[in-house]
């Protein structure tokens, strides 16, 4: 079972996709009189939340420009769990015909994918209420509670599978403590659980477009003779493994005590 390598980035996907999802939230800020003043992209990376309050927290005279800038969107994998309810038949495979010239007669096979769920963590992380509230308010309207991705999971298979990503739980956290000189982080953590499958090695092997089975007589014999030839093949030749064909089957009668050759492909 082990010790055959293959990776299909299965979840290098899952992450990707999920993050972006949040990579153009844009913000406005007005003045008193309602008049665009600023308009800003909010920044997004894959990381805790505890790096980005350390890095806010590195500044407390709020002077220098190493500090991290809010708002900022960041988010991070928890956890990954099987998930039984959704699986699938373990004895149905995947089948493929290659197309490449130099195998045009292999057969690419797979088991069914087995199904797991990843946990995802959302921060948004602002200095004020009303940046925070712009950023959670046009992620929300979208999850209800779930939002699909169609991933192209195998792309060798030609498989593509849709992906609810479902939206958990939301938090706030207020961190303003101390005297003025604190930096002040809001923060909503959203809670979402992407549901996809993983998915186990290819195996390719040849398409078997003829079969052969010669029939004797007299088997006790050292040197049986044969009677009769079957064989069956696709109808029509140039038939691949994934089309409807036919078959063309052929029977044929002898009376000599030749053998069939497999390595020469003739009688002796």
């Amino acid at each position: 079972m082990l010790g055959t390598q293959f990776y299909h980035e299965t979840m290098r996907k899952i992450v990707v996709s999920f993050g972006t999802l949040f990579n153009n939230i844009q913000i406005v800020r007005k003045n008193s009189t309602g008049a665009i003043i600023q308009s800003m992209k909010v920044p997004l990376a894959y990381g805790p939340q505890q790096k980005f309050l350390a890095r806010l927290n590195n500044d407390p005279a709020l002077g220098a420009k190493v500090a991290v800038t809010l708002p900022r969107l960041g988010f991070e994998m928890t956890g990954i769990t099987y998930d039984p309810t959704r699986k699938l038949n373990r004895v149905q495979k995947f089948r493929k015909v290659k197309t490449s010239s130099n195998d045009a007669d292999k057969l690419d096979t797979q088991y069914m994918p087995v199904p797991y769920n990843i946990n995802f963590t959302l921060y948004a992380m602002a200095k004020n209420s009303d940046d925070a509230l712009q950023i959670v308010e046009q992620i929300l309207p979208f999850f209800q509670p779930d939002y699909t991705l169609t991933i192209n999971d195998m792309a060798d298979m030609g498989i593509k599978r849709d992906v609810p990503i479902i939206l958990n739980d939301v938090s706030y956290e207020d961190n303003y403590q101390g005297d003025f000189t604190e930096r002040r982080a809001i923060i909503y953590t959203l809670g979402f659980t992407a549901k996809f499958y993983l998915y186990g090695p290819v195996t390719s092997s040849s398409v078997i477009k003829t079969v052969q089975v010669d029939q004797y007589t007299n088997l006790p014999d050292q040197s049986p003779k044969r009677e009769q030839r079957y064989t069956v093949t696709p109808s029509p030749a140039t038939s691949d493994a994934d089309d409807d064909f036919g078959f063309n089957e052929t029977t044929s009668f002898f009376q000599d005590a030749k053998n069939y050759n497999k390595e020469k492909g003739s009688d002796e």
